[in-house]
């Protein structure tokens, strides 16, 4: 009978190379939480506050869907609204960059203090899954259409990292039932992703909680819901499974190596939630 596979490795590699490696698949085999909002801070709001508080409770890197500092994104929205209340969290958040990063010109606060690339986008992983930041501002960064510097980029990290899941997040959705509506102009990333088998997309900017169904295989949500404001939805896009406009709250991922669970989670006082499960693709 053969030596256990461990065994193998560790005669091949030495023994604290073969240490490192049993240290990291276990470590990717294990369940990690991930946390998703967006549309965060206003001087005007105590929504902030109360989501700040939820998330201080919970484990795990923190998706920032954008929108993050009322209203222009400027040092003095980021000091005055932003740092009072989620300002702790900083060295949890990954975040995107929405259109009010932009307000002032340029998203120039926002990339230096979640020390950002200057693109916008970037990847990382948590467990067993890649995760994906794209920026939806295309009028800002050359565009988002198919052969534009973002698209080739994603197209060259999908290929780079073939993980069982995969999750996307960016601030404009492609599919939402709310004021802002849906946005045509993030479908070529929609469509790259769909046919690299992607799990999840995330997104914020209407400020209300959406999950879909999954389309062309991806199930995506909307969580505008942290804390600036509450938007009402409008008619029920198609594939549009459950929807509140009424709530504060966050999203809670668990990412296991084949498969994830979701929780909407709503801040101290409210009672909504919408919870499920589903496997990879």
């Amino acid at each position: 009978m053969s030596r256990p596979r461990r065994a193998v490795l560790a005669a091949g590699l030495g023994l604290a190379a073969a240490l490192v490696l049993a240290t990291s698949v276990g470590t990717a085999l294990r369940p990690v939480t991930l946390i998703a909002v967006g549309d965060i801070a206003g001087c005007a709001s105590e929504g902030d506050e109360q989501t700040a508080a939820l998330v201080r409770k919970l484990p795990g890197p923190i998706a920032v869907l954008g929108d993050i500092a009322y209203d222009n994104g400027t040092a003095e929205d980021f000091a005055n609204c932003f740092d009072p209340s989620w300002g702790p969290l900083v060295p949890r958040i990954r975040a995107a960059l929405g259109n009010h990063e932009y307000s002032s010109g340029t998203a120039d606060v926002a990339i230096t203090r979640f020390r950002l690339p200057p693109s916008g986008w970037y990847s990382y992983s948590v467990g067993a899954w890649h995760v994906i930041v794209l920026n939806s501002n295309c009028s800002k960064i050359g565009g988002c259409e198919r052969g534009s510097p973002q698209w080739q980029w994603l197209q060259a990290d999908l290929a780079k990292h073939r993980y069982r899941c995969t999750l996307a997040y960016w601030h404009h959705p492609r599919f939402s039932s709310g004021f802002h509506g849906s946005s045509a102009a993030v479908a070529p990333f929609w469509d790259l992703l769909a046919r690299a088998k992607a799990d999840v997309v995330l997104q914020g900017h209407d400020h209300h909680y959406e999950r879909f169904a999954p389309l062309k295989g991806i199930r995506s949500f909307v969580v505008g819901t942290g804390g600036k404001s509450l938007y009402p939805t409008l008619l029920p896009r198609p594939g549009s499974v459950v929807r509140n406009s009424d709530t504060y709250g966050v999203l809670r991922l668990t990412l296991r190596p084949t498969g994830y669970d979701w929780k909407f989670l709503p801040v101290a006082g409210r009672s909504f939630r919408d919870a499920g499960t589903a496997r990879c693709r």
